[in-house]
């Protein structure tokens, strides 16, 4: 692991901003990169925002706050991930999209470079396969929000190396994560379970069952959840969860798996969630995410 000493970051999402924060806050050189600038801006914007909020509370130290940013870095050229000893990606879940991305970033990056993929439910082996090094490739699916929860799925695809998967591995304990390993199937540990539980409780709303607060209010007091599921949903956004259902209904055909009608619609008025100031809930503000 003590090879790899710059991370790049593919996409400026809460994804990719919640990525970025842990591995700066780790003491690793960190550029995070986005097509748009505006999102590469807000992004840092974002970041120092949690990290000040963590000093607030007395969590970190003014110091430590200015050694993170230090360490961070934005563009939106991709040619500046190309001194990158490892690059993960968090754009959303198309496989041509990924595909493309790797395609350049493989153009750009000198083979020592290893690739990672935050996906969640698209499969490892066939992203590595556009990539162009699949022996090099790895998935690493942090959990939202990155920056507060520390599990990591670890995947090896079919044509990945032990070499990359210990170097990936050894990373992920360096960045203070927790990994647990996966195989390479649709929606890994987590979202095999969460997609469904999540859509089950899209329609308790539909059918009138409960107010989303209920529904929230009933899980964190009877499950001891730390975030009920219509929050969950509204931080992950309703268009990322729209692409989320369809991807694993594709793979999978599990109905409890297609996107609920409710989800759509909420699109349609831009009712994103909390990036929109409105979802199943409503926001004083568009912050993705807090301390």
């Amino acid at each position: 692991m003590s090879d790899i000493k710059t991370i790049g970051i593919a996409g400026a999402g809460t994804m990719g901003v919640g990525i970025a924060i842990v591995c700066a806050r780790a003491g690793f050189r960190t550029r995070i990169f986005d097509l748009r600038q505006d999102a590469v801006d807000r992004a840092r914007q974002q970041a120092e925002l949690f990290l000040r909020k963590s000093v607030e509370r007395g969590k970190l130290t003014a110091e430590r706050l200015t050694e993170i940013m230090n360490q961070w870095e934005g563009t939106s050229e991709l040619t500046d991930l190309k001194d990158c000893d490892l690059v993960i990606e968090a754009v959303f879940e198309s496989l041509p999209v990924k595909h493309e991305l790797f395609s350049k970033l493989n153009e750009v990056c000198p083979e020592h470079t290893l690739f990672a993929s935050n996906t969640s439910t698209i499969s490892i082996t066939e992203i590595a396969g556009g990539s162009g090094r699949p022996d090099r490739f790895v998935g690493m699916h942090f959990c939202l929000p990155a920056q507060l929860m520390k599990l990591v799925e670890m995947s090896p695809g079919l044509a990945t190396s032990e070499q990359t998967f210990t170097k990936a591995w050894a990373l992920c304990e360096a960045l203070g994560q927790k990994p647990v390993k996966t195989l390479d199937t649709p929606g890994f540990v987590l979202n095999y379970f969460l997609i469904p539980f999540n859509n089950d409780a899209i329609r308790l709303v539909e059918q009138g069952v409960a107010s989303p607060a209920d529904i929230d209010l009933a899980i964190k007091t009877a499950m001891g959840y730390a975030m009920g599921p219509m929050e969950l949903l509204d931080l992950v956004g309703m268009d990322t969860q729209k692409l989320l259902c369809e991807a694993m209904h594709g793979i999978t055909n599990e109905p409890r798996a297609a996107c609920p009608p409710l989800v759509k619609r909420m699109i349609a008025a831009g009712w994103l969630g909390k990036k929109s100031g409105r979802g199943f809930h409503t926001y004083a503000d568009n912050k993705t995410f807090g301390a």
